[in-house]
């Protein structure tokens, strides 16, 4: 049986005109989004605005996370013209900030990071005032992959570390913790003007303190911006949500997060990893 949200969760739905655009635009150029893929629940709300996350290298992802929608299996081969596609739907929505993301791609030797890397670089050749921010996957550590999307140039590098180490084995059974708080270390390293982000999913059973501790990891990682949103189960077959953290739980992680010296957090029920991408950023550049 399916829980019923919260008061909260309401919000203004739109049209369906309002986001048919971006939906034809998308199936022009053969790209997906993480907005679709994920089930977002703010999707409406950005297609209707143009805005959107996009997912590259395919929509089949190699590992299988509990918590995720997105299809799990074997991917078909890159599309090596997936950067243009890309570069031209950013150029006819007119965006001036866009988040890319990916599934993760185990099958290849880099995991992805010279696609990824590419696609950074024709976006910002052909659009140098855009703003790139990356979400990447671990590269199973690869130091090597990081580097290359690094070097590539992003605004912003994100990682999202999704959930507190003791429930990696339930929600995130082929990811590390400590694996994943270095690629935001090696990053700050590499280069020290690059920000970075990460995202954590509330509600899959974690405890107040595990947040906070996490939150300390982060910020002894060089992690500089933190989004903190409420988890909703995709489906039966996925994780449960364990329990609804209310609004002032969230607005209580977020005063913790900017006394700990994050230069910015979101931490509402809707927050999610990409969603209103650029006014962290913006915020960060004022610190």
């Amino acid at each position: 049986m399916s829980q019923r949200l919260p008061e909260w969760f309401k919000q203004k739905i739109p049209r369906a005109g309002e986001t048919s655009k971006m939906v034809r635009l998308l199936s022009e150029l053969k790209l997906h989004t993480v907005c679709e893929g994920a089930h977002c629940p703010n999707m409406g709300l950005c297609f209707s605005h143009g805005t959107a996350s996009f997912m590259i290298m395919g929509e089949i992802c190699t590992r299988n996370c509990t918590f995720c929608a997105v299809g799990k299996g074997f991917p078909a081969p890159l599309d090596p013209e997936e950067p243009e596609y890309l570069t031209e739907a950013v150029k006819k929505l007119s965006l001036s900030y866009v988040v890319i993301t990916c599934v993760t791609r185990d099958d290849l030797a880099d995991g992805g990071a010279r696609h990824f890397a590419r696609t950074v670089e024709v976006l910002h050749g052909q659009m140098p005032e855009l703003k790139v921010e990356v979400l990447v996957s671990d590269f199973k550590g690869n130091i090597e992959s990081v580097r290359a999307v690094v070097r590539s140039g992003p605004d912003v590098f994100s990682h999202n570390l999704e959930t507190v180490p003791r429930l990696y084995a339930e929600v995130r059974p082929m990811a590390d913790y400590r694996r994943s708080l270095d690629v935001l270390k090696i990053t700050r390293e590499l280069n020290s003007g690059t920000i970075t982000k990460s995202a954590l999913m509330l509600g899959l059973g974690e405890t107040r303190d595990e947040v906070i501790g996490v939150m300390r990891d982060l910020r002894r990682s060089g992690c500089d911006l933190l989004t903190l949103g409420q988890y909703l189960s995709p489906s039966s077959r996925h994780h449960p949500v364990v329990r609804f953290v209310t609004p002032e739980e969230f607005a209580e992680y977020e005063k913790v997060g900017l006394e700990q010296g994050f230069r910015g957090v979101a931490s509402a029920p809707l927050v999610r990893s990409s969603f209103k991408a650029r006014e962290p950023y913006d915020r960060a550049l004022k610190e």
